[in-house]
């Protein structure tokens, strides 16, 4: 009988999906299915109940390991206005060009690490040359595989979304479906199956990963406001369960522009940042904050609640413009002295003596390389099929300036 339960669990489809949810109750409420288990005096009843673990034992030892989540390496933190890794300043004691360095988190727009492109009708846009096909495996392995080159160079943080960016680097309208959240909430796994590769590995690297919730052009793919907030509360617990201490959260990326909902619009983010900020597991909770448009100065309602400042250079043509508004911003009411950083910036002119890379430098800003590129798996780092390594001139002077700047050597 034992042997046949067995083989109904592996064949039939609804027992399989069942086990799922059995085995996270089994997961979290252990020790009650076991006190009951021992209170049964039925012989019969214990017969079944003895039949029944037999079958659901393979689930139940998988998701026993979820219970403990793997030992993490990298801890993110802040200190006044400085970034903390390990329980030490970043860049610890480096001042380049009469700039402090310490305390900065150099960064880089990385968006489409996980992307995915559900429509048949776009997903043609971003084949790889060499196959003529998308894929969102080849994708990721050579993300992970590059990540330890930007390390190399003095880079300790990237900016990855659940809804990715704009695949053309910029667009009016977004037709494609790259989101790795459903129209309830709820997450999808293959998403989260690159997202936990990839915050593994930046663990392990002791690098720092800026996680984006949501993006216009893709949160319409969420029904309602309720789903917004279900999903926040969904991936906010999905990292925290897993013990991930090297995050920091973007709610939204450019909460002023073009979003559906309104509670991920300026005026109510903040609800949102405060409610992933109040979520805890044993005490730890995660740093939150979120980001506006090239050239905006952060609000508020904002600035009140988050443990960071994001702010945009996208259009900032004058560089002397960086610098002012990272003074406008810390003289915002509700600024609390928190890290103000730029997490991206599409003016470059790395090799000039003034560019908006050193003017944020100059205000002890942290800034961030945002190069959309091309849909040619040649140049940019938002435009799928990206090439993930740092492949063109632009890039390679952009992390030649990042080890120039922290001291790092590079190995590419």
């Amino acid at each position: 009988m034992t042997m046949k339960l067995h083989e109904m669990c592996k064949k039939d489809s609804a027992i399989c999906n069942l086990k799922f949810a059995v085995c996270n109750l089994k997961r979290r409420h252990g020790a009650a299915l076991q006190n009951a288990s021992l209170s049964l005096r039925n012989f019969w009843v214990r017969s079944v109940l003895i039949l029944w673990l037999l079958c659901f034992f393979p689930c139940v030892g998988t998701n026993s390991q979820e219970a403990s989540p793997a030992k993490r390496h990298t801890t993110i933190t802040i200190a006044g206005d400085e970034f903390y890794i390990n329980g030490k300043p970043t860049y610890a004691g480096r001042v380049w060009h009469g700039f402090k360095i310490q305390g900065l988190l150099l960064n880089s727009r990385m968006v489409q690490g996980i992307f995915d492109d559900r429509n048949p009708d776009t997903v043609k846009r971003w084949a790889y040359p060499d196959t003529g096909r998308w894929d969102a495996e080849r994708n990721i392995r050579e993300f992970l595989d590059a990540m330890p080159i930007w390390r190399s160079y003095g880079l300790l943080a990237f900016t990855i979304n659940l809804q990715g960016g704009s695949p053309e680097g910029y667009s009016k309208e977004q037709p494609w479906h790259n989101s790795g959240i459903e129209a309830d909430g709820s997450l999808r796994a293959d998403y989260l199956s690159r997202l936990e590769r990839t915050l593994d590995r930046a663990d392990a690297l002791g690098m720092a990963v800026i996680m984006g919730y949501f993006y216009f052009g893709q949160d319409e793919r969420l029904k309602d406001e309720s789903a917004v907030v279900r999903a926040t509360d969904n991936i906010t617990g999905w990292l925290l369960d897993r013990g991930y201490r090297n995050v920091l959260v973007e709610v939204n990326n450019e909460c002023n522009v073009k979003y559906d909902h309104a509670i991920l619009k300026p005026d109510r983010v903040h609800e949102l940042i405060e409610r992933v900020r109040n979520t805890t597991r044993n005490g730890r909770k995660l740093l939150a904050g979120t980001s506006y448009g090239g050239g905006t100065i952060p609000k508020e309602n904002v600035a009140r609640v988050s443990d960071f400042l994001l702010i945009h250079g996208n259009g900032v043509a004058k560089p002397e413009r960086i610098a002012e508004m990272v003074r406008q911003t810390r003289s915002v009411q509700g600024f609390h002295g928190q890290p103000v950083l730029f997490n991206e910036d599409d003016h470059f002119d790395f090799d000039q003596p003034q560019n908006n890379f050193l003017s944020a430098l100059s205000e002890h800003a942290s800034w961030g390389f945002f190069d959309p590129g091309k849909n040619n798996y040649q140049d940019g780092y938002q435009s799928p099929p990206v090439r993930w390594i740092p492949n063109t001139t632009r890039e390679r002077d952009f992390f030649r300036l990042v080890a120039e700047i922290t001291g790092s050597k590079g190995v590419y």
